[in-house]
């Protein structure tokens, strides 16, 4: 009883980390420039296979060893899959409304709304939490079924490249008509 009320009490810090600066420091790291010119060199739903292809390689490597590469892979795989999640929500903003510089707030409440996590006003540190729960529970659902080898991997990468997918058309039945910018 004692292991699993502290695997709980570690899993409320990370969401709580997560939550305060976590995801401020992945968007951050995006190069937002290199996005919108994958989206205008290969289109969107190339870009989006890409990104889905990016994110189904960590869930095979995390998946591929069984426990013994679970134990890094596991957070390295979560990092990743919420990385590509940004990538396809800033691809399709910069899709849908013709500028590829956005801002983390007004990201974030795509990112909430496309997880259905309440999101207010403002970003609140509730609405932060609460998507790094909603995360945290869809990534960890799959991750019994990593402990396996060889069929872990199979897993990981299949469910990891099948939630950037439904991300991306969740996303972008958000969005409203694309912007057309002509050229004279």
């Amino acid at each position: 009883m004692e292991p699993l009320r502290r695997l709980r009490d570690n899993a409320k810090i990370y969401i709580e980390e997560l939550s305060h600066n976590g995801f401020q420091q992945i968007f951050d790291h995006i190069d937002q420039l290199k996005i919108k010119n994958g989206v205008d060199r290969l289109g969107l739903d190339k870009f989006i296979e890409q990104c889905a292809y990016l994110a189904a390689g960590s869930g095979i490597i995390s998946g591929s060893g069984g426990m013994i590469t679970m134990v890094i892979g596991i957070p390295v795989d979560f990092i990743n899959l919420v990385t590509q999640q940004f990538r396809i929500t800033m691809a399709i903003m910069y899709y849908y409304k013709g500028t590829y510089e956005i801002d983390f707030n007004e990201f974030m409440r795509l990112v909430a709304a496309s997880l259905r996590v309440e999101a207010g006003v403002a970003i609140t540190k509730t609405m932060m939490e609460g998507i790094a729960e909603k995360m945290l529970r869809i990534f960890g659902t799959r991750t019994a079924e990593r402990l396996i080898p060889v069929i872990g991997a199979a897993i990981g990468g299949t469910t990891n490249y099948l939630f950037i997918k439904r991300m991306a058309v969740m996303v972008k039945q958000m969005q409203p008509e694309p912007v057309i910018i002509t050229v004279n």
